[in-house]
């Protein structure tokens, strides 16, 4: 099973070095490690001095969507395994999820649970973001709760439902995950096998109202779903935070007035 791992960075050298560590520190080899530089302008053009046998491409600043479906572009692998330069996985986390699909080839995208570190100290993970695994839809249609680090998936889902949404700066993955599982069951590896590393500014989540987006999302949604049951779940998902919406705003306007 050949594996391409796209990682996408901006400004990251010192945190995309321990990323691709924790690639090449992998039990199961990837085919190809591919580096997505959105237009960095620290010292990440370095990179492949540290790291030879990476494939290194730098872009235009264009945001991460377009960085990661670069990488799928190039990608000369069936199968996609996605690293956010925060982030790093566990040793056996790409054994653990072909030795999954190896058995379950009727599911062409999984997903794992993962540790969360947060200034140099585990977190306790929100429970809104917990994984059950039973249906994947049902568990992100209020909140996005799978890691992009921690995903494999094959290229022909990607064909079927498309790519990461170019236009959306935050919640592109929320989106992306919810279009696949509208329509195709995922496998959850019920192990933690990669570690997410917050705290510094830079985060986009950590400075948006995600909301917005996530609203975005849902109105889209329901222009693609072909299941009635699952277009109801999520008109009451919209409908619920366009009031939740309606309300911080109200709550803003009678604060400043």
């Amino acid at each position: 099973m050949d594996i391409s791992v796209i990682i996408p960075t901006y400004n990251r050298y010192k945190l995309l070095k321990r990323a691709i560590k924790s690639v090449l520190a992998q039990t199961y080899t990837p085919k190809e490690i591919i580096v997505i530089d959105d237009g960095s302008t620290d010292t990440t053009c370095n990179i492949q001095n540290d790291f030879p046998n990476i494939i290194y491409i730098y872009q235009k600043n264009s945001g991460v969507s377009a960085a990661r479906n670069k990488g799928i572009e190039i990608a000369k692998s069936e199968w996609i395994a996605f690293l956010d330069s925060d982030d790093e996985f566990c040793p056996q986390k790409l054994q653990k999820q072909v030795d999954f699909h190896t058995h379950n080839l009727d599911i062409l995208m999984s997903y794992t649970h993962e540790k969360w570190v947060r200034n140099g100290i585990t977190v306790k993970i929100p429970k809104k973001y917990r994984k059950i695994g039973k249906d994947a839809f049902l568990e992100n249609l209020s909140y996005c709760n799978i890691a992009p680090s921690s995903v494999i998936l094959h290229k022909s889902l990607l064909e079927t439902v498309g790519l990461f949404d170019e236009h959306l700066e935050v919640c592109e993955d929320y989106d992306l995950w919810l279009r696949i599982t509208c329509k195709h069951k995922i496998g959850l590896i019920d192990e933690t096998l990669i570690i997410k590393y917050a705290g510094h500014d830079a985060q986009l989540g950590f400075r948006k109202n995600m909301d917005v987006y996530r609203i975005n999302v849902l109105k889209k949604l329901l222009l693609t779903c072909n299941s009635e049951e699952k277009r109801l779940l999520i008109q009451y998902e919209l409908d619920g935070k366009i009031l939740e919406q309606q309300k911080r705003q109200r709550h803003k306007i009678l604060h400043h007035s």
